[in-house]
């Protein structure tokens, strides 16, 4: 960064304007250093009579030669887009092996979309800390090189596509997780018109974002003044974005709720299946308070430090979205693995008295049981009554009266181990006449 000859005329006659109106002699450095409004009205004569990389070596001579303390907030940055974009990806990862090995059903279309979410994600991460970091995020703009502002600010044009796209595919996929649990119940007809609105509103933004600027390569050169083009308001399309995007999110939580009701359930399971619903409000939340940096977006004359923020809560925004989407997947692990602690667990003890009857009409040793309950889903230990009770003498001859025993057995109900339609909990589903196996826990007593 070095000052052109007429640049230097220039700067030097601002400062002598701005001293004119000021108590600090030419020579007192301390004094013009402290002077707030002096350095305001000097980058201000600046910037009417240089071009911008002129403004920002001054800027730079300025802070250099006051000793400012040089800001830098890259590595707070690179942090928190690495240590989330890792958690986002073992979730996912957690979600998708317990979906593939455990569970009793196969990787819906909300588990495609969401590892389609994560390798755009990864890709954010991946410009955070290559393209972001490395090229001045987080620092003062007139300490960063010229060809840097501008590679940066290529970047974010890229970021804000790739933002625009995930937020969709993020809903998309918690959409089409509704659709497997009420897919059934009246609402599935507002699952799917929520769905195409969804979509619509992120292709349409989409599409913005990537030709907001004509030419598009407009969008990363007027910084500096010295291209020609032009842009639609940026700070209005990203307002609008956040807006639709809260009310959305707002609307999506009542789609869930309003069924709760409805439901046969203890009062303690419908507060669980309300809370775990709820946890998506912390990303209407995060959105909320990612508003306050969209004040001076887009009209700053320091983007570097600036957009630190709205970076910053865009990923946590992004990947508060992924962990809360993965949180009913999370819980069936954690109940899988520690049952006795998170699960749904009855045990009781019951004398089940089973008779093994030798047949008069079968010689050999063939016998019939009757079985009640289900083997599977029972953890049992036989204790005689006694020895054993042999036949009565007063029975039949041939026929044996039978041995009785008593069965002692714990019973678990794991189902929160599966994610069920709804309707599987709010009623018991027909018997299927073409299987034999009992459908529902009524059948099984």
């Amino acid at each position: 960064m070095r000052f052109s000859l007429t640049a230097l005329c220039l700067v030097t006659s601002c400062l002598g304007i701005a001293l004119e109106r000021s108590t600090c002699a030419a020579t007192d450095t301390a004094c013009i250093c402290q002077d707030k409004p002096l350095q305001a009205s000097v980058q201000g004569c600046v910037l009417q009579s240089c071009t911008v990389k002129d403004a920002l070596v001054n800027q730079n001579v300025t802070a250099t030669s006051c000793q400012a303390p040089v800001r830098d907030r890259s590595a707070k940055f690179n942090a928190i887009s690495t240590s989330l974009g890792a958690i986002s990806t073992t979730v996912v990862a957690l979600r998708i092996a317990y979906q593939h090995f455990a569970a009793p059903t196969s990787l819906g279309r909300d588990d495609w979309f969401i590892l389609l979410l994560l390798c755009v994600g990864l890709s954010s991460t991946f410009l955070n800390s290559f393209g972001f970091v490395s090229n001045g995020i987080g620092k003062d703009i007139w300490t960063v090189p010229f060809e840097n502002i501008t590679r940066l600010i290529q970047f974010f044009y890229i970021q804000e596509i790739l933002y625009f796209a995930q937020i969709a595919l993020l809903k998309t996929s918690i959409l089409f997780f509704y659709m497997r649990i009420f897919g059934h119940t009246d609402i599935r007809k507002f699952i799917w018109g929520t769905m195409i609105f969804n979509a619509a509103f992120g292709v349409v933004f989409i599409f913005i974002a990537a030709f907001q600027c004509k030419p598009i390569s407009y969008f990363w050169t007027s910084w500096d003044g010295e291209h020609q083009g032009h842009c639609l308001d940026i700070n209005a399309i990203v307002w609008a974005n956040a807006g639709i995007t809260i009310v959305l999110d707002f609307w999506m939580l009542t789609l869930p709720l309003s069924q709760i009701t409805t439901l046969t359930l203890h009062w303690k399971k419908k507060i669980g299946v309300t809370l775990m619903f709820c946890v998506g409000t912390f990303v209407t939340v995060v959105s909320i308070l990612r508003l306050q940096t969209l004040v001076a977006f887009a009209k700053t004359r320091n983007p570097t430090w600036d957009q630190f923020g709205i970076l910053t809560w865009s990923t946590i925004e992004i990947n508060v979205g992924i962990i809360c989407a993965c949180m009913p997947s999370l819980r069936l692990i954690l109940v899988h693995f520690f049952p006795r602690i998170l699960g749904s667990t009855r045990q009781g003890t019951s004398d089940l008295s089973r008779y093994y009857v030798k047949s008069a009409s079968n010689t050999g040793n063939h016998r019939s049981r009757r079985h009640f309950g289900t083997e599977s889903h029972a953890r049992s230990s036989n204790r005689d009554r006694g020895d054993a009770e042999s036949a009565s003498s007063d029975g039949p001859e041939g026929v044996s009266q039978g041995i009785m025993f008593t069965k002692s057995f714990n019973v678990d109900f794991h189902d929160e181990t599966r994610l069920v339609p709804m309707k599987s909990l709010d009623s018991p589903s027909p018997p299927d006449p073409t299987h034999s196996k009992p459908q529902g826990p009524e059948d099984n007593w």
